[in-house]
């Protein structure tokens, strides 16, 4: 995905008794011209099928729309394996998969090691994440083999590719400004999502990112900034809790003044409610944003 322009999506959360559904959601915001749908990652969770699994058939039943992790549980995921998946998706959607990446939930930890998963410190899941993304940038670019010696991961000349249809997007969750500082020296992209990282306290954060950012030689610009944001309609006050105008105008001034640019509805699998997002809110905010 390109910075720039307002973009729309969602996450959605596959129910227990019908997890095959999002695929025919998947299908439904395309014809509603959303921009991306993303799914969580928890492959603990034994009533959840596969997450790259889903974005595949996701990818292949679809021509348009971007199809993206929101985010990947690490720990759980080989980096070398991954990198290959993530290329394969790419490569059969056209140029249509992007990366999120998460360092795994830290109240999750136990049900990561009882998958056999490694048991890591808050830090040492920064820095497992940092080792991971050059590996799987490497994975897809190198023109030769590929040697890694971390702390984390280790690659001993192994053979590079396959090489993605298009240059995919590595977008981190974070929220401590240690990991803020992370994404602003090697993420392409950044989702918080609203009921843990306010709007009031998206400029603090961006901040941190931008100031990291220029301290490694590149533009903030470039980093896009994503927002999981849930709500409802209705007639309050608080953050997307009014009517469709009132959703509007709150995202617009997101975009205005606090950087973002994609909106994904967050706990939001309802095809009503991503039809009223659709018709109401999201051109209402586009032309906000035009006119401003």
């Amino acid at each position: 995905m390109t910075t720039g322009t307002v973009r729309f999506g969602a996450l959605l959360e596959p129910s227990p008794d019908r997890p095959q559904d999002v695929v025919e959601l998947a299908e439904l915001m395309e014809q509603l011209d959303y921009d991306v749908v993303t799914l969580s990652d928890h492959p603990y969770w034994p009533e959840r099928l596969d997450t790259l699994a889903l974005l595949t058939a996701m990818a292949v039943r679809t021509q348009r729309i971007t199809v993206m992790s929101n985010l990947l549980n690490l720990p759980l995921r080989p980096p070398p394996v991954l990198a290959r998946t993530a290329a394969t998706i790419d490569i059969l959607s056209g140029g249509r998969f992007e990366l999120g990446l998460g360092t795994g939930a830290q109240q999750m930890w136990g049900s990561i090691t009882a998958e056999g998963g490694p048991a890591r410190t808050a830090g040492e899941s920064i820095e497992a994440l940092e080792e991971a993304t050059h590996l799987i940038r490497a994975l897809w670019t190198s023109k030769t083999d590929v040697a890694f010696d971390g702390k984390h991961y280790r690659l001993d000349n192994a053979k590079p590719g396959p090489e993605p249809r298009h240059e995919i997007g590595i977008w981190f969750g974070a929220y401590q400004p240690r990991m803020l500082r992370v994404v602003g020296t090697i993420a392409d992209g950044w989702i918080p999502s609203s009921p843990f990282l306010p709007p009031v306290a998206l400029p603090d954060a961006n901040r941190i990112i931008d100031e990291a950012a220029l301290a490694a030689g590149r533009s903030p610009r470039d980093i896009g900034r994503g927002y999981n944001i849930e709500g409802t309609f209705g007639t309050g006050t608080g953050f997307l809790e009014g009517p469709a105008t009132v959703w509007a105008e709150q995202l617009a001034e997101l975009v205005l003044d606090k950087q973002a640019d994609t909106f994904f509805l967050y706990r939001a699998a309802s095809a009503d409610f991503l039809r009223q997002f659709a018709a109401e809110v999201a051109p209402a905010v586009r032309e906000l944003v035009a006119v401003a």
